[in-house]
């Protein structure tokens, strides 16, 4: 876990040249963290002839995936970049491709640590906030704070509120096996990333916000805080979709808005591109929670009380808990 644990390091500190005088650092040190990741497995399958089997596929798929980025370090940008898409695309798709009957979980522990990963990438996104406001401290760039913190707060309840508890219990309740694998494979590794990803398009958008709250956002921010709110708000759509198959329109309808305002965010100041959209995330929070209150206190305590905690004692914790 150590050794995986520099190699992670390294990993990062290759990131902002990972496609060009890094390349060839950053696939071994990403080779060397999947490497432990296999270990661990293997370590952990030794009298679990299902889970080596899982394991055997997993580390197969991660071999192509290492070898392709490996590969990809002696190719140019543009020809490196495509490489890298089919490795994510085999190497995350290794779990579909060789079956997930052999796997074992906790499914509250699984659910949890998924959870928190949500609760990290919000609170990164706070901290991101604080980095683009490199000048003086003015009005703009104070409102445009409390905007970017709104917004945080506003996506950590659209998942924590009542999305966790019932994707929780789901997992819980399904049956041991590739079902609950299946499930968990789908909905924690599968919707789970475009989650994060969303969350950390947002931070850059709000970041390049604080830089410069009197000028439009140029594209590329542009679309990374209307296009990750909308991703964030499709990739819940979609959860619900998995786990109790039903569609969420108002969020659907919500993502499909967000991304229509992105040629009004490229004209209009950053700060008022900032408000619209945080005042369209917390007017659908605020009608979810009005229009649904008898329906979401009845869920939250039925789940709370199946899952073992007191719907009063232990909240989630929140982005700013916590980066304390």
């Amino acid at each position: 876990m150590f050794a995986a644990m520099a190699a992670f390091l390294i990993v990062s500190l290759c990131i902002p040249q990972a496609f060009s005088g890094l390349a060839l650092e950053f696939a071994i040190a990403y080779g060397f963290v999947r490497a432990g990741q296999i270990a661990l497995f293997v370590i952990a399958s030794r009298e679990e002839r299902e889970l080596r089997s899982s394991v055997r596929g997993l580390a197969i798929s991660t071999a192509i995936g290492v070898a392709l980025i490996l590969g990809s370090s002696f190719l140019d940008a543009g020809a490196q970049g495509a490489v890298f898409v089919v490795a994510i695309l085999l190497d995350v798709g290794g779990p579909y491709f060789f079956g997930a009957d052999g796997w074992k979980l906790v499914p509250e522990h699984f659910a949890e640590r998924h959870g928190l990963i949500i609760i990290i990438a919000l609170g990164e996104s706070i901290v991101a906030i604080g980095a683009g406001a490199d000048a003086a401290l003015t009005f703009g760039i104070a409102a445009a704070a409390v905007f970017g913190i709104t917004l945080a707060a506003a996506q950590w309840w659209a998942y924590f509120d009542v999305v966790a508890l019932v994707a929780a219990r789901r997992l819980a309740k399904a049956a041991p096996g590739r079902e609950q694998n299946e499930m968990a494979r789908d909905s924690y590794s599968y919707l789970h990333l475009p989650m994060v990803a969303g969350i950390v398009l947002v931070a850059l958008g709000l970041k390049k916000t604080l830089g410069d709250v009197g000028e439009p956002l140029k594209l590329v921010p542009a679309f990374a805080l209307v296009g990750g709110l909308s991703l964030y708000l499709l990739a819940h759509v979609l959860f619900r979709l998995r786990n109790i198959r039903t569609l969420n329109t108002r969020r659907l309808l919500v993502a499909v808005i967000y991304l229509a305002l992105l040629p009004v965010a490229v004209e209009l100041p950053a700060l008022a591109t900032v408000a619209i959209v945080t005042a369209i995330f917390v007017a659908l929070i605020a009608y979810e929670t009005i229009a649904f209150a008898d329906a979401r206190d009845r869920i939250r305590h039925q789940l709370t009380s199946e899952l073992g905690s007191p719907a009063t004692s232990n909240p989630t914790p929140s982005p700013a808990r916590s980066r304390a």
